[in-house]
């Protein structure tokens, strides 16, 4: 991963990390329907950390990644 991927993707994750304060703040707000959004959320986000661990936690991908002539 190269400087700018980096830059990048922190720019993502900044977008994004606002984006569900936002999203959150707007679900508790609008109570007792923000729950339907709120746990959508949750359940989003928890599959997402899922994916997320499991990638990076796999040496088989990171062998192809790093072998794999461009």
């Amino acid at each position: 991963m190269d400087r700018y991927e980096k830059i990048g993707y922190s720019f993502l994750a900044v977008i994004a990390l606002i984006y569900l304060i936002v999203m959150l703040t707007a679900s508790i707000i609008a109570f007792p329907h923000g729950l339907i959004g709120f746990f959508l959320i949750i359940g989003i986000g928890t599959l997402f950390i899922k994916v997320v661990k499991e990638r990076l936690e796999n040496k088989e991908d990171d062998f192809y990644s790093k072998g794999v002539k461009k």
